[in-house]
């Protein structure tokens, strides 16, 4: 049998033999694309969710920023972006009161080349585009509290506008349930020091901090609290396929729209298996999500609720950059075993930005091994923080199939997190 995997920008392909209790190459059932997106943009925004049209809530105002995901998402910025901006210079704002906010989170910044395939190079040198730096203090301000205390800051240059547009896509998110709406504040275009309570150990070990749940989810909870704090007129928010075209535009209300969307996406992105898997090969969806250790922990965790005790998730993720970052890679230092590692993080012995990530990976390998297969990381530095290294996949799956015989129960998920597993 032959499958291709979403692997880097070329991908992977894998010949592997059928056996009696394979379940099956495993994709989302994905939506059609829609033939005219432009369209489907421009009419969003006429006729938005539980919302006036963009047009009507930008009469009067005096300037307006646009906050869009950075180039680890694969937002079609260069399709939303003219629509939205003409909608704004139409109703009475002039360019040289837009702005662009590159909602990077904790990630390094888009600048150059890069930045100008992240908007466009018409719009990248016509408006004011700034990047969001989550430990610069100056560029932040203090919006309210959320959870226990905990400050609410945000990029001032966000609450300076006049009006506050977001813009994402919705996909599955490990911890806030869906990404898209609420997201784009929060870890967005946060502070740091609110994201060590958005990813501090408490959060990231809840059991409601998963994937495909909102209700009770305490992630998703914060975030609506401090996008209620922080301000949000409108969003537009995209569905994809695996192919990166978009199946539906969900515009409006912050709240409603996003919603919209999320019923929309949940019919098509989680998968739901009678029996636990022994072991799954998966993939992070290929370039740009797979482009480092920090995010793979996403195909990890997606498939981890449907692989049984002792079990093993083969993932392919090209990591091309690495660990993703110094702090990331200094993060794994403190991993002498997966227990040891996860104590310390409970007991608050070190914080470092970047962890949550690693934590999640390991929560994952107390119960199930994680066998790797990429060309961005060395194999002795994997078995040191306890994967276990697979130069070839056709290989590793003979080698799974003689530990749980013949007539194991495993499956293929080419697509990676944009498919959920789950079991009855």
């Amino acid at each position: 049998m032959h499958a291709h995997l979403k692997y880097g920008v070329t991908g992977l392909d894998l010949d592997f033999p059928e056996t009696s209790n394979f379940v099956g190459i495993l994709y989302p059932e994905e939506a059609e694309a829609l033939p005219v997106p432009e369209e489907a943009v421009r009419q969003s925004l006429v006729q938005p969710i539980e919302s006036q049209p963009l047009g009507e809530l930008a009469q009067g105002k005096t300037d307006a920023v646009i906050v869009i995901s950075d180039i680890t998402r694969p937002v079609p910025n260069s399709l939303l972006l003219p629509v939205i901006i003409q909608n704004l210079e139409e109703a009475g704002i002039p360019s040289s009161k837009i702005s662009i906010l590159v909602a990077t989170g904790i990630h390094r910044p888009n600048e150059g080349e890069e930045l100008e395939r992240l908007v466009g190079k018409e719009i990248a040198g016509a408006y004011r585009i700034v990047n969001h730096f989550s430990k610069n203090q100056d560029d932040m301000m203090l919006v309210g509290h959320i959870g226990e205390g905990v400050p609410a800051l945000v990029n001032k240059h966000y609450l300076a506008a006049d009006l506050k547009i977001l813009t994402g896509f919705i996909e599955p998110h490990m911890w806030a349930g869906f990404s898209g709406g609420r997201k784009s504040i929060l870890p967005g275009i946060s502070s740091v020091n609110t994201l060590e309570f958005m990813h501090g150990p408490e959060m990231v070990a809840h059991p409601h901090t998963c994937y495909g749940l909102l209700e009770g989810n305490p992630f998703h909870e914060a975030g609506l609290e401090i996008m209620k704090q922080a301000g949000a007129d409108f969003i537009v928010n995209v569905t994809l396929d695996t192919s990166k075209q978009v199946t539906g535009v969900f515009s409006g209300h912050p709240i409603q729209a996003h919603l919209s969307g999320v019923e929309f996406l949940s019919r098509h992105c989680v998968r739901t298996l009678d029996e636990p898997l022994d072991f799954v090969v998966t993939t992070n969806a290929g370039a740009p999500l797979d482009c480092n250790l920090y995010q793979t922990a996403k195909g990890i965790s997606g498939v981890a609720g449907a692989t049984r005790d002792g079990g093993v998730i083969l993932i392919a993720s090209e990591c091309e950059e690495g660990f993703g970052s110094d702090e990331y890679r200094e993060v794994f230092e403190h991993a002498t075993t997966p227990q040891v590692f996860l104590e310390k993080v409970m007991k608050k012995e070190f914080f470092i930005p970047d962890q949550w990530c690693a934590q999640e990976i390991y929560q994952v390998m107390l119960k199930n091994e994680i066998w790797i297969h990429t060309t961005g990381i060395d194999t002795g530095t994997l078995k040191r923080f306890h994967f276990q290294p697979v130069p070839q996949l056709d290989q590793a799956i003979t080698e799974l199939l003689d530990r749980f015989g013949q007539d194991a129960r495993w499956a293929i998920v080419p697509d990676g997190p944009l498919l959920i597993l789950r079991v009855k």
